[in-house]
């Protein structure tokens, strides 16, 4: 790589977030160039700091794997916020501060003077943006929010899993915690909108981000099949929706996804299963009427797919612009020659890390530094605000 793209070289952040949400947004613009102070409680820092094993370090300060997934870039400071002493180095930090994340219980942090109506005051330029599982208002607002339970009361878990009488049946989560990741995701983009507004306006933003909003935002095309047409989702598996044939199915030494977008498609893919008068029956003519023979139209091509091995079918769909791919376990992704090319694995100090996917002009965005042990950076924060009383530059 050459020099390391940052695009938000000079944005200084003050991260008072911990476990996911709030700490991807901040790692995300950490790899974008920003500066970002982590505050963590002292002695314990972040609770993710011990959800492990797996661990990385010496035992004296070893860090979980969960911990380092959403930590790199960023500088540790471990502050007490609710004495009085660490309230006030939080507010000398914020007073300099572009950002700020958080993502205490609605209402905790005005307990010490740390609410954005205080922070605002003292620097009115200051993006304050505020995760909590349900947002600042509303009946829920108080509870606190947790991403298993949100998947489940934003309505992802009843789309999600095995259909009712089928093996296994039963709602589903995610294999990882999408509602914090994409609340993480869309609080970063409220954050770079914010920051662009400031240029012509001169004042922040109070940013109010909530998981159960964003999870019921990205229902997505579920959420509107209901809206538009009444249709209560269900879990229906592997199988989508509004698409058919667009499922897992079984070969013979092992699974493929088959993702027939459309009805050319649909057509190459039963000529090159040898099945080319199925592919122009009328019944199955339009995706419309591929879904009204959902059921019947699966099983036949699930007796197909078993007379082939997943490469096999692989390599007989993919070059003929028939979408499909092979399921793979996580070391199988890592040895994917395309994820190899892209680079996407990398090393901080010597920690293995995920890469952040966006590439600006062909360099990837992506902080070069790992994440901090607890209170890393305590020592020289402090002695910056002593010394200058501005923001504490990184050395």
């Amino acid at each position: 790589m050459s020099e390391t793209p940052k695009p938000l070289q000079g944005v200084r952040v003050l991260d008072l977030s911990r476990v996911l949400a709030g700490p991807w947004s901040g790692q995300l613009l950490a790899d974008y160039g920003a500066d970002v102070i982590k505050v963590e409680r002292p002695g314990a820092g972040d609770d993710t700091r011990e959800w492990g094993p797996p661990w990385w370090g010496e035992p004296a300060d070893r860090m979980s794997a969960y911990y380092l997934s959403a930590n790199r870039g960023k500088r540790s400071i471990a502050i007490d916020i609710a004495s009085a002493e660490g309230a006030a180095l939080v507010r000398q930090i914020a007073q300099h501060a572009d950002v700020l994340i958080e993502n205490y219980k609605v209402g905790q942090l005005a307990k010490y003077g740390l609410d954005h109506v205080a922070l605002r005051e003292l620097n009115p330029r200051l993006i304050y943006c505020s995760i909590t599982g349900y947002g600042q208002d509303g009946p829920y607002a108080p509870a606190a929010g947790y991403d298993f339970a949100i998947q489940a009361t934003g309505g992802l878990m009843s789309v999600t899993g095995e259909k009712d009488g089928a093996p296994g049946a039963g709602p589903q989560k995610v294999g990882v915690a999408v509602a914090d990741l994409f609340t993480g995701m869309y609080a970063t983009t409220a954050i770079l909108a914010a920051l662009h507004e400031r240029h012509r306006s001169g004042v922040g933003r109070w940013i109010d981000a909530a998981l159960l909003d964003t999870q019921v935002a990205v229902l997505a095309n579920q959420a509107s099949n209901y809206l538009v047409g009444g249709n209560v989702p269900r879990r229906m598996g592997n199988a989508h929706v509004n698409v058919v044939p667009y499922q897992v199915f079984k070969t013979k030494d092992g699974y493929i996804v088959l993702a027939v977008g459309n009805d050319g498609q649909f057509q190459r893919f039963c000529k090159l299963a040898g099945r080319a008068a199925v592919g122009t029956e009328p019944k199955y003519a339009t995706n419309a009427l591929r879904i009204e023979h959902r059921d019947e139209l699966a099983a036949l091509i699930a007796v197909w797919m078993l007379e082939r091995t997943t490469g096999e079918w692989t390599a007989l769909l993919e070059p003929n612009a028939v979408p499909c791919a092979p399921i793979l376990e996580v070391p199988q992704v890592f040895e994917h020659p395309q994820v190899v090319a892209r680079g996407m694995k990398i090393h901080n100090a010597g920690m293995p890390m995920v890469a952040a996917p966006m590439r600006l002009d062909g360099e990837r965005a992506v902080s070069t530094s790992p994440a901090p042990r607890l209170d890393e950076h305590g020592a020289a924060i402090r002695a910056a605000l002593a010394r200058d009383g501005q923001w504490p530059g990184a050395t």
